[in-house]
C-alpha cells in the first residue's frame, strides 16, 4: 500500500513537472483502438495550477496539438495480454501524434478499462485541535478512514474524498479555512487487479515514456460525457468499449461507484463473424455500415452483399437481409445492457434522486441503441458525446473518444486523491464495503 501511495505521489509530481514544461500526452489503451492526444498548456494555466480539494473545473487553458489512433493489438477485455504487440501499437500512436504536434513528449497519462474494478465507500472523522480546518486536518481525517482489506493482488487506482462534514453541516466540497469542532469525511476508493497496472506501467516504460498519471476509463468517460448538472445531481455513465463496458456513477461532481462488464462491441462483431461465417474484419464493416437493433418491414427487403475469400464463387456471393443481421446483433447488445443493469442494481443506483443514464463509447453508436437501452435500463437514457475541447480534430469528436477527452480534463484538473495530502499511509485495517451511498440518502 505504501509503495502505491509513493508511486501515485511520484506520478502527481511528474504531471506537475510536465505541465510546467507545457506538453503532456494522453493515452487511451483500449481493446479496439489506442488513441494518443498531445496537450499543450499555456502559461496562464500553469500559473493557475493550484493544489487541494476542489470540484472538477470545466474547460482548461489547454489545446490539443497532436492526435493519432491506431488499431489496438495485444489487448483483451481492456487489459494487456501480449506485451510486445501492445508496445508496438502504443509506439505507433505516440509517434504519429508527436509528428502531427511537432514536439517530443516524455510523459503520458494513461487510462484503461477492465481489471475487475471494485468500489468501496469509506468514512472517517476527527476532532479538530484548532477550530479552523487546515490542510493537515484533511490529511488526518483521510488517514482516519477505515481502510478496507482489498485482498492480495489488488491495488488502489483512485481514492477520492467525495464529501466532508463539519459538525452538522454535510455536503462540503472543501472545508479548509472553515470553523468547527469535528470534521468527517467520506472517501470513494477504487481497487483494480495489480497485474493490469504493472503491465501497463512496464509497457509504457518499454516505449521510453514516463507514466505521469493513471485513471480508470469509466471515470474518464463520465468526466467528458456527463454535463455539469448530471455530475452534480447524480447520473450513471455506461462506456461501451470494444472489449469491456465500464459503468460509473457520479454524484456531487465525484465518482462514487465504478465497475465493468467484460463484454463490448467486439463481442457483437464476433457473433456476426460466427453467425455468417465471415472474417472478423468483414463482420466489423457490416456492423458499422448496416448494423441496427430494431427490425422493420423494410429491413426484410434490405439485402446486404457478403463477400468472401474461400475461392468458392457460389459460396462467396451470398446475400442476407438486414433483419437477419439485426437478429444476430440484438441478443448480445441486450446481454451487455442487462449486465450493466445488474451492476447499477448492485450499486444501489435506484436510491439516487436522479435516474439519468448516459451511454457513450464506440459501442454506443449502433442505431436504435437508445430505444433498446431505455427499455432495459429505465426511461431516462441519452446518448453522450464528449465535451468539445480546443484543437480536437473532427475525427476524434465522437463517442468512441469519450475516455480520451475525459483524460485530457483529468490531466488539466485532477480531482484530489488522498496521495495529494501528507497522509500517514501505514494504517491499513480491514473494514466494510459500500458505504458510499449512505451519505447521499442522508443529504437529500
Amino acid at each position: 500500500m505504501t509503495d502505491l501511495y509513493q508511486t501515485q505521489r511520484a506520478m502527481r509530481n511528474m504531471r506537475r513537472a510536465a505541465m510546467q514544461r507545457g506538453v503532456i500526452a494522453i493515452l487511451d489503451v483500449g481493446t479496439s483502438k489506442i488513441a494518443c492526444l498531445i496537450l499543450r498548456f499555456d502559461g496562464e494555466a500553469r500559473l493557475r495550477e493550484v493544489e487541494g480539494v476542489g470540484p472538477m473545473a470545466g474547460q482548461s487553458k489547454f489545446r490539443i496539438i497532436g492526435a493519432a489512433t491506431t488499431r489496438s493489438r495485444g489487448v483483451r477485455f481492456g487489459e494487456i495480454a501480449v506485451m510486445n504487440e501492445t508496445e508496438r501499437a502504443i509506439r505507433t500512436a505516440v509517434q504519429a501524434a508527436q509528428k502531427m504536434a511537432n514536439v517530443r513528449v516524455d510523459h503520458v497519462i494513461a487510462c484503461f478499462s477492465g481489471a475487475e474494478p471494485r468500489s468501496y465507500g469509506l468514512a472517517g472523522e476527527i476532532d479538530l485541535e484548532d477550530n479552523v480546518v487546515t490542510e493537515q486536518d484533511i490529511a488526518r481525517v483521510l488517514a482516519s478512514c477505515d481502510m478496507p482489506d482489498i485482498g492480495p493482488g489488488r491495488e488502489v487506482l483512485h481514492a477520492q474524498p467525495v464529501n466532508f462534514a463539519l459538525d452538522h453541516r454535510s455536503g462540503l466540497a472543501d472545508p479548509r479555512g472553515q470553523i468547527g469542532n469535528r470534521l468527517a469525511c467520506d472517501m470513494h476508493l477504487l481497487s483494480v487487479a495489480d497485474s493490469a497496472i504493472q503491465n501497463l506501467l512496464y509497457c509504457i516504460q518499454r516505449c521510453d515514456l514516463e507514466l505521469a498519471g493513471i485513471a480508470s476509463s469509466a471515470y474518464a468517460s463520465a468526466i467528458s460525457s456527463l454535463v455539469e448538472d448530471e455530475q452534480e445531481l447524480g447520473a450513471a455513465c455506461i462506456d461501451m468499449g470494444g472489449g469491456a463496458t465500464g459503468v460509473s456513477i457520479f454524484m456531487k461532481k465525484h465518482m462514487i461507484y465504478a465497475d465493468s462488464v467484460r463484454m463490448g462491441g467486439d463481442h457483437v462483431t464476433a457473433d456476426i463473424s460466427k453467425g455468417l461465417y465471415i472474417p472478423t474484419a468483414d463482420a466489423e464493416k457490416i456492423k458499422t455500415r448496416h448494423g441496427g437493433l430494431h427490425a422493420t418491414g423494410m429491413d426484410d427487403r434490405d439485402m446486404i452483399e457478403l463477400g468472401g475469400e474461400s475461392g468458392d464463387w457460389e459460396k462467396d456471393r451470398r446475400r442476407i437481409s438486414r433483419t437477419e443481421l439485426i437478429g444476430i446483433m440484438r441478443p448480445r447488445v441486450e446481454e451487455i445492457l442487462e449486465e450493466a443493469r445488474a451492476v447499477l442494481d448492485a450499486a444501489g443506483f435506484d436510491h439516487l434522486p436522479s435516474q439519468q443514464i448516459v451511454l457513450t463509447g464506440g459501442g454506443s453508436q449502433i442505431p436504435g441503441l437508445d430505444m433498446l437501452a431505455s427499455r432495459i435500463l429505465g426511461q431516462r437514457v441519452r446518448l453522450g458525446r464528449p465535451l468539445r475541447v480546443q484543437g480536437l480534430p473532427q475525427a476524434a469528436t465522437g463517442a468512441a473518444f469519450a475516455s480520451a477527452v475525459g483524460l485530457c480534463l483529468f490531466a488539466a484538473h485532477p480531482q484530489d486523491e488522498w496521495w495529494d495530502f501528507e497522509v500517514p499511509a501505514e494504517r491499513y485495517p480491514a473494514k466494510s464495503l459500500r458505504k458510499a451511498f449512505r451519505w447521499f440518502r442522508d443529504n437529500w
